[in-house]
């Protein structure tokens, strides 16, 4: 596997460490087959209690790397990439906690609408900046963001798409619980090795009935964002705020 993606497994606990830091941890079609895979394979692994996801680095995941995500020409197979992750992330039985800090951006925070616990440092800046770049939002997150924060919130979060904190997070239900940076990791650590140590089908069972009631509407809501967001990456507008987007980067 990729070291783009790192591993390590204690006392029950495999920690998913994004690695490609230069990048802010964008990702690429690399790292979202590796990532895949490797969930698929925590969640029929039975030595795996908890899994715990997190970013090398200054940052946890700056979102898609734009330029990889263009050249892949938007085709249906291209989309069907991250498609597989999120179907993966929302189906996974097995508790997934993350550590943030620094930017989450775009997947990087709708796939947080997955976690069961979030740990945020307290320099994180997250943002959905879909419209902004003439996309539309991905990662179910037109189904659970407005679950979670209500329609008007949801709208400003992701059309607007404008950068909100750690607090703004805690505040609106997104991240469980705000520590400074140099401490998020070691406590989404500690609360993933309580998760492991409790008795498994008690706490499996648990996630699932708390999912299991819109389980099928999330699974056509992931595929129907992907079809849109794919459908818009063709659009003119879409063109030039992504070409914009790379000459400013």
């Amino acid at each position: 596997m990729s070291e783009l993606i790192t591993r390590q497994h204690d006392d029950g606990v495999l920690e998913l460490t994004l690695n490609r830091p230069q990048k802010k941890n964008a990702l690429n079609r690399e790292m979202y087959l590796g990532l895949t895979e490797l969930l698929q394979r925590a969640d029929a692994d039975e030595t795996v209690k908890a899994v715990l996801l997190s970013g090398s680095g200054d940052s946890f995941c700056a979102g898609n790397d734009i330029a990889d995500f263009v050249s892949s020409g938007a085709s249906a197979e291209a989309a069907r990439v991250p498609l597989r992750l999120l179907q993966t992330l929302a189906g996974l039985e097995k508790p997934l906690v993350a550590a943030i800090q620094g930017h989450a951006v775009g997947i990087g925070t709708t796939l947080l609408l997955h976690c069961d616990l979030v740990y945020g440092a307290d320099n994180s800046r997250l943002q959905l900046p879909f419209a902004r770049l003439g996309l539309v939002p991905e990662g179910g997150s037109s189904l659970l963001l407005p679950q979670l924060v209500g329609h008007r919130k949801a709208f400003e979060l992701l059309v607007l798409g404008e950068v909100f904190d750690a607090d703004c997070g805690l505040s609106i239900g997104l991240i469980n619980e705000v520590t400074p940076v140099d401490q998020v990791l070691q406590l989404a650590r500690e609360r993933a090795g309580t998760l492991a140590a409790l008795p498994q089908q008690a706490v499996r069972k648990s996630k699932q009935m708390l999912r299991a009631h819109q389980q099928d509407l999330l699974q056509q809501v992931l595929v129907e964002e992907i079809d849109a967001f794919r459908e818009r990456l063709h659009s003119e507008e879409a063109q030039h705020a992504l070409m914009a987007f790379m000459q400013r980067g």
